[in-house]
């Protein structure tokens, strides 16, 4: 990692290691801040994929914190402000080691985003974005690379416009293809760069048949690595079309009843304990599985991050997490 090592930053990540360990006996107290933030840059995007909130726009049914009434598309902030990104780069600065720039939204899409990067960097942090590459040019390419961007995830669901389009509807498969030779030329180009070029795939039905040839090509499209990951599905009690005919490569198991079921994972979640998500609007959530904002600590326009990462309301839903595993948990993949 390029993460500018402080003393500061040893610190905080002995304290939230101290204090995970001690959760793990039934303690649950926070004495740090949080190692990483994930922030969101944009809650749109471009594409229509089957299984994501956003593109199958169910964001604008999220409920208001505040009133519990639904939440109107006006009231669903679409791009986080340069000057809200600063509030929590600020707060956070001293003590965490790594910026994401993702939630649920394409952060691409969001002008500033450029120029977040660089100010991250240029505080010290292990920087990265997630995107589906749609908005990548060769100007963008080199301005990511510029900012010094230290990780980009590019998300190529298959070889073909058949399988990619499988899932990722309305995307461009040579678009993809186009954004990661861009990338790599602009990583060649400026030789300071350490950028990972990191290539992601979700694991479908509608690609499994192309996952060998995917590790054979992958570092001739552009990338440094390549990472499989197993896809989150809804209603898939009674299957799902998208499910790969392996079961392990699925997160979802078929019981003794015919009906397929999550597969249970351990309980107390170190992700909660080391970071959280703001979103567009300022919400702090405590991981990037509370796509209704449905746990959120409080909001960052209101209140600093670190007494919203202590408060009681996060305290509650640690505890939650140890012990009985709430909603969002039971579809965690971590």
């Amino acid at each position: 990692m390029s993460v500018v090592l402080t003393k500061s930053r040893c610190t905080n990540a002995l304290r939230c290691y101290w204090n995970y360990a001690l959760s793990r006996f039934g303690l649950v107290r926070i004495s740090h801040m949080p190692l990483f933030v994930s922030v969101e840059p944009a809650a749109i995007c471009q594409l229509r994929c089957p299984e994501c909130p956003v593109g199958q726009a169910k964001t604008a049914t999220l409920t208001d914190r505040f009133t519990d009434r639904p939440a109107t598309p006006d009231r669903v902030q679409t791009f986080m402000s340069l000057d809200l990104f600063r509030r929590v780069l600020e707060q956070v600065k001293e003590t965490a080691w790594v910026m994401q720039f993702f939630f649920q939204g394409e952060p691409l899409l969001n002008k500033d985003l450029p120029q977040m990067i660089a100010e991250a960097h240029a505080a010290g942090l292990y920087t990265i974005v997630s995107t589906n590459a749609q908005a990548i040019t060769e100007e963008m390419a080199q301005a990511l690379v510029a900012a010094g961007l230290d990780r980009i995830i590019v998300s190529m669901d298959g070889l073909t416009d058949e399988s990619y389009g499988a899932y990722r509807i309305g995307g461009s498969l040579e678009q993809c293809k186009a954004a990661l030779r861009w990338l790599r030329k602009s990583k060649i180009k400026n030789q300071k760069s350490k950028i990972l070029i990191e290539l992601q795939c979700l694991r479908l039905k509608s690609n499994e048949h192309e996952w060998a040839e995917m590790k054979r090509v992958y570092k001739t499209l552009g990338a440094d690595r390549l990472v499989f990951k197993t896809a989150q599905l809804y209603d898939y009690a009674d299957g799902h079309p998208l499910m790969p005919s392996a079961p392990r490569y699925s997160r979802y198991i078929q019981g003794k009843d015919g009906k397929y079921h999550r597969r249970q994972l351990r309980k107390g979640c170190f992700r909660v304990w080391s970071g959280c998500v703001v979103t567009t609007n300022g919400d702090v959530l405590p991981c990037c599985y509370d796509k209704a904002h449905a746990h959120a600590y409080g909001n960052n326009k209101e209140s600093a991050i670190g007494e919203l990462f202590r408060n009681a309301i996060s305290l509650a839903f640690r505890k939650a997490a140890i012990h009985e595993q709430p909603d969002i948990c039971k579809e965690c993949w971590k």
